[in-house]
């Protein structure tokens, strides 16, 4: 008979303080990292300062860990714990990315589609060595045995221990340690993965609190359409853009043209535009949302009817339709139309150009009798795999990064792929305004903005998604434009060049919200003439 395989036999609590301590240092590396990018480690008294964080690091993940870690629930919870850390770590080093609940909410909400395109050879070498090898590890050693009473005294000593030290760590370098953390409050992000853990967690008790909360807040009550009887209907083409930045797009003078077919329509671009936030889950319904940035409450602006819903309570027709991940609660109970399953010309898996936004658009104008808006959510820039949002024929700047990873590239290659997905934005813009120019009964508009921007490899940090305090101008800054046809400028009395002068002025997503329903003639208290990007431009209407 053969002989058994050794196997060393070890109690819960040493399993649980050694992962506490690779969590903290190598799960957290890139919290290491961006600490000693202050300078707080070079100071006098550095090292104390390392070791309390070190301390505090290791205390609240123990205090995380064993409430959860028991006899038979350690290993699965640790094997879970573990592969989270890798991947959060992965990204934490390689992209700067900062994992608080803007994040959580983006990735609770992220399609199958956008989570197997992270899903690199590079990631998941990453998670087979920082993830395989330590659960290899626990599963491999053997859990001492013990009676539930010697489990408790475990517990009830783990416990205290923890306590001492978090309390031991604070004590050691509080002042230190304190204005770090006030100065560079982000840094707790990047605390691995407790940062995952408790935003997460947060995300999901907020939601389960709104399913159980009374119905959005009612917003501008009062709010009603005051043209009369327009003689044709007014229809605004709403495009709420995917992860385009301004700083390369083509009509704020990038160094190359990335928007080479408005250049040549006659449209109005916005030069100095602010996103609300860095991720779609935040801008979305606060960009739709009367608070915005300047009043900006999350749990407000989520809990209340956004900007769709105060139109269609006025009468004005509204449909979204989408090539992305939905309306974040803003279109809730509006018509919705998704075509990220759809089998149309291009599609290819399931996932298809966003060109598609424009198929089947044409009737539905052509059946509008009263005042329309139509709302197109493009994929637009999403990355990391920006390759697969343009066709080959807008394979214009070479070398492109043909690769999820971006760690396969250059900084130039990542570009290059970029502006591609940019030409092919431009290329949407333009058809629909086309399209737009073709409807004879109808007076249109169009107006675009994207939802944040994104970081190239700038101080190396890529994609998007910082807290908004710390979050660079790549991520906040976005391009926006307009475009009025004849019949609107006239019916709304819109002086084109006042909008070209006005559109030099800086903007934000605060003034969508107002600008639109100025733009519709819906007439309420809330209005803010002030956020109206239209409204300095905008005088008697011009009789038929």
């Amino acid at each position: 008979m053969a002989e058994a395989v050794w196997r060393p036999q070890v109690p819960a609590e040493g399993v649980v303080w050694a992962a506490a301590v690779y969590f903290a240092t190598v799960s957290s590396a890139a919290f290491w990292r961006a600490v000693a990018g202050t300078g707080a480690l070079a100071e006098a008294g550095g090292g104390l300062t390392a070791l309390a964080l070190l301390m505090l690091a290791i205390g609240v993940h123990v205090l995380l860990l064993r409430p959860l870690a028991w006899q038979r629930t350690l290993k699965p919870v640790l094997t879970a714990w573990l592969l989270l850390a890798a991947a959060v770590a992965y990204f934490a080093w390689h992209y700067g990315v900062h994992y608080d609940t803007a994040i959580a909410r983006s990735n609770l909400s992220t399609d199958r589609r956008e989570a197997a395109e992270l899903l690199t050879p590079a990631l998941l070498g990453h998670l087979s060595i920082y993830g395989g090898v330590p659960i290899a590890l626990l599963w491999w050693v053997r859990l001492r045995p013990r009676s539930l009473a010697r489990a408790w005294r475990g517990f009830a000593a783990s416990m205290a221990l923890t306590v001492l030290l978090l309390g031991a760590g604070a004590w050691l370098r509080f002042q230190d340690v304190s204005a770090l953390m006030r100065m560079h409050a982000s840094l707790r992000y990047l605390v691995t993965p407790a940062n995952a853990l408790v935003s997460t967690s947060r995300v999901l008790a907020r939601d389960l609190v709104n399913v159980a909360a009374r119905p959005r807040a009612i917003v501008a009550p009062d709010a009603r359409l005051d043209h009369g009887l327009a003689p044709r209907p007014h229809v605004l083409v709403l495009v709420v853009g995917e992860t385009v930045r301004a700083q390369n797009w083509g009509l704020n003078d990038h160094w190359r043209q990335t928007t080479p077919r408005l250049a040549r329509q006659d449209v109005v671009n916005f030069g100095n535009v602010s996103a609300c936030g860095s991720s779609t889950a935040v801008s979305l319904p606060c960009m739709l949302s009367p608070y915005g940035r300047e009043d900006y409450s999350r749990r407000r602006i989520e809990g209340s009817e956004s900007l769709l819903h105060v139109l269609d309570r006025t009468g004005v027709d509204v449909l979204w339709r989408d090539n992305q991940g939905g309306c974040k609660g803003t279109c809730d109970g509006l018509p919705f139309q998704s075509f990220r399953e759809g089998t149309g010309s291009g599609c290819v898996g399931g996932r298809c150009p966003d060109s598609i936004l424009l198929e089947g658009l044409e009737g539905v104008l052509a059946a509008a009798r009263r005042d329309l808006v139509v709302i197109l959510h493009p994929l637009g820039n999403h990355g990391p795999a920006y390759y697969r949002r343009y066709p080959p024929r807008l394979r214009r700047f070479v070398p492109d990064c043909r690769s999820a990873d971006l760690g396969d590239c250059t900084r130039e290659e990542i570009a290059n792929a970029y502006d591609n997905a940019v030409l092919a934005t431009d290329e949407l813009l333009d058809n629909a305004v086309n399209l737009l120019k073709r409807q004879r009964g109808l007076d249109t508009a169009l107006l675009y903005v994207s939802d944040h921007g994104e970081s190239l490899g700038e101080n190396g940090v890529y994609l998007h998604g910082l807290p908004y305090p710390i979050a660079p101008p790549e991520q906040l800054k976005v391009p926006m434009v307009a475009w009025l046809s004849p019949g609107f400028s006239k019916s709304r009395g819109v002086d084109g060049d006042c909008l070209r002068a006005r559109a030099r002025q800086p903007a934000s997503h605060d003034h969508l919200f107002h600008s639109v329903l100025g733009l519709m003639q819906v007439k309420t208290r809330s209005y803010r003439q002030g956020l109206d990007v239209f409204a300095p431009c905008t005088r008697a209407a011009s009789p038929d």
